[in-house]
Formats: C-alpha cells, sequence, structure tokens
C-alpha cells in the first residue's frame, strides 16, 4: 500500500529521496534548455539536408532508447518510417550489448544513436556498421566518449550530449526527465529534416511548459491540486491500465509502464484503443488477486484479508484526427465500457490548442513525477 501520508509531507518526501529523482524530473525544462542551447552551436547549423530519410533507425542503451524511438515515430507521422533497433544480450552488462542493422539499411537511411555513456562497444561496432553500409548517422553522447570519436572520425554528426548544469549523478537507470537531454538535440534534428516541427522556439516554449507542470505536479503542491500526487494515490492499490490513443500517446505508455516496473516495482499494462477494448475486457470483471475473500462466508477475518486487486483505467489520449459526426469515438467506447463494468477511468488533461510538444509534456511530466511519488512512498529501498 503507498503512504499517503507521506505524499503531503515535502520535507519528508525530500529526505526519502536520497538520489534526487525528484530534482531530476523537475529539472525537465532546464535539461531541455542546456540541450537546444548546446544543439544550437553545433554542427547541426551547417547540416544541409538533401531530403528526408528512407528511414530513421533509433538505437541507445538504457530505458530512453524506447521513448526516444516512440516520439520521434509519432511526430514523424505517416512520412517516415521510424524503427528502434532493439539491443541483444545482458541488460545489467551494457558492455555486453550489441546491436544489429537490418539487412536492408543502406546510404537512405538514417541512425540515430543516443547514450548517455558513449562508452557500449556494441554501439561503436553499430556505427562502424552503418558507415560501411552508406547509412548516415547522427549520435547523441558525451563529446569525450568513444562513441562520439567514432562519430566524428567517421564525418558523421555528433551532437554533444549536454545535462542541465547543477544536476548531481542521480545513480537510477530508470530515472525521468534526464532523459530530455538525449532527446532534445534529436527533435531538433527531426526539425532540420523536416520530419516535423520542433524548431529553438518551439523547444523554449516546451521547457516553460515542462516548469510549469514541474511546480504542479512537485512535492510543494498538496494531493488535491497536484495531478502526480492524485494519480500516485490512485493507481497504489489497482493495476494501472494504460489506455492510448494515438501513436504520442501509446508511446507515453508504453515509457511510463517502464517507469512503473522500474523505479516502484508496480505492474502495469499497455494497450491501444481500439483493441483495449477487447484486449483488457477481462481484467475489469472483478478481483485480480487472492484479496476479498468468499463474500459468502460471515464469520471471516475481514481484518488480516488482503485487499482485492483490481483493475484501474488510465486513458492517454494524443492529438486527435477529425472524427466524423455522429460516429461515437475510441475513448467514449473505453468510458462506456468502464462504466458497464463499474470500474474507475483517469484521463490526463491536455491543452486543447496545443501542438504534439504540449501534449507530449501534458501527459509525461505528471506520469514520471508519478512514478517516482510511487516509488518513494512504497519502495524505502529505492
Amino acid at each position: 500500500m503507498i503512504d499517503e501520508a507521506l505524499l503531503d509531507a515535502p520535507e519528508e518526501l525530500l529526505r526519502a529521496d536520497p538520489r534526487g529523482l525528484l530534482r531530476a524530473v523537475a529539472a525537465a525544462g532546464a535539461h531541455v534548455r542546456t540541450a537546444a542551447h548546446a544543439t544550437e552551436e553545433s554542427d547541426l547549423a551547417r547540416l544541409r539536408p538533401e531530403g528526408r530519410p528512407g528511414t530513421v533507425l533509433v538505437a541507445g542503451s538504457g530505458f530512453a532508447s524506447p521513448l526516444i524511438a516512440g516520439l520521434l515515430g509519432a511526430l514523424a507521422g505517416d512520412g517516415t518510417r521510424v524503427a528502434e533497433l532493439r539491443p541483444t544480450g545482458a541488460l545489467a552488462a551494457p558492455a555486453a550489448l550489441s546491436w544489429a542493422l537490418p539487412r536492408w539499411a543502406g546510404p537512405l537511411d538514417l541512425l540515430l544513436l543516443a547514450t548517455a555513456e558513449g562508452t557500449e562497444p556494441g554501439l561503436t561496432l553499430l556505427a562502424e556498421a552503418a558507415y560501411r553500409r552508406g547509412c548516415s548517422i547522427a549520435t547523441v553522447a558525451p563529446a569525450d566518449s568513444p562513441l562520439a570519436e567514432v562519430t566524428t572520425h567517421r564525418r558523421n554528426l555528433l551532437l554533444p550530449l549536454t545535462p542541465a548544469p547543477f544536476q548531481e549523478p542521480i545513480g537510477h537507470p530508470a530515472a525521468p526527465g534526464p532523459a530530455w537531454s538525449l532527446l532534445t538535440p534529436l527533435l531538433m534534428l527531426g526539425d532540420r529534416l523536416r520530419l516535423f516541427e520542433a524548431d529553438l522556439a518551439a523547444l523554449h516554449d516546451l521547457a516553460d511548459r515542462l516548469d510549469a507542470l514541474a511546480e504542479r505536479c512537485g512535492p510543494a503542491t498538496r494531493t488535491h491540486d497536484n495531478p502526480a500526487k492524485t494519480l500516485a494515490a490512485q493507481l497504489g492499490a489497482d493495476l494501472p491500465l494504460l489506455w492510448s490513443e494515438g501513436p504520442l500517446a501509446g508511446a507515453v505508455a508504453r515509457h511510463a509502464a517502464g517507469t512503473f516496473v522500474a523505479l516502484a516495482g508496480r505492474p502495469a499494462l499497455t494497450a491501444e484503443l481500439p483493441g483495449a477494448l477487447t484486449a483488457h475486457a477481462a481484467l475489469l470483471t472483478g478481483n485480480l488477486g487472492p484479496g476479498g475473500g468468499d463474500p459468502d462466508d460471515f464469520f471471516r477475518d475481514r481484518v488480516e484479508e488482503p485487499l482485492p486487486l483490481l483493475a484501474r483505467i488510465l486513458l492517454l489520449r494524443g492529438p486527435q484526427p477529425p472524427a466524423d459526426e455522429g460516429t461515437p469515438s475510441a475513448a467514449e467506447a473505453a468510458r462506456r465500457l468502464a462504466r458497464d463494468h463499474g470500474r474507475p477511468l483517469d484521463e490526463l488533461a491536455v491543452p486543447e490548442d496545443g501542438g504534439p510538444l504540449d501534449t507530449l509534456a501534458a501527459l509525461l511530466v505528471p506520469l514520471d513525477f508519478a512514478a517516482v511519488y510511487l516509488a518513494l512512498a512504497t519502495r524505502p529501498d529505492v
């Protein structure tokens, strides 16, 4: 169970957070500004693209790579295919990981490498293989790393990784927040390649929105005014079903599920609408765990029995195309299904007049904060 009293005790929260997970999430805006400024001064300014790449391949170590691939693919839409290259080997030993290029990869394709370390031998070998195939390569990595050296030696684009100032090492691989330092240069590259719009002005607006969300979701804001603390309290005793509508919301849902598991040790299931209506329908019918006891046993010990585990739906919606008039949306069908089964359905509010980057911030920040609150309030060892 989650310690809800801790959520409204800011000083106790900070004492329970020796690794600085809350500071890391709150610094997302600073990460975006610092990375955008460094990228603006990099070789990206001299890039003169001759057209869109055939396929954008994304590879990297850690929890940020799937999020980056999903977000770039969602922002690029149908205009360009984006695919993640997943590693093989033991995730606990980054030096043993390896990545393989698809057999069809060639001169029309772009390989994006994103890593906070730059010391992974597998990524260096992948860069060499891509160079031999004629792929273009763009790397986000520390400027003094072996991967950065290989990138510049092969005359490809290096976007130096620039963490936010005054940020100490966090020491937890799944810590949210620093991923923005990897994502921001690639957003600016995507803008330069005309895959989507994410210029310097848009990123400064994004940083301002991240700061505002961090203040609203931070430890000083009480639970009833704090969407992240509210989420943590709601999901603390239930099984979260993260239902998404649209590729942007789907990428955020998958990231959030991974963060809930890695940080808080809490399982979460994801599914995209409308498929979620059938894929997860059976999870809405009753108790998913050993709690609850026999309702016909009048003399059972209700004090000692565990609480029942029930499903709780969190609906995430990205930018939507115009719907046909009179046709019910998948979100409306989800609300109806939850109501019919007596299960709660929560939604994260997103700006109605905002662009994809505004929606991204509105979805991602409360979920990142919620994962940290769940970790601090349920796992003192985190």
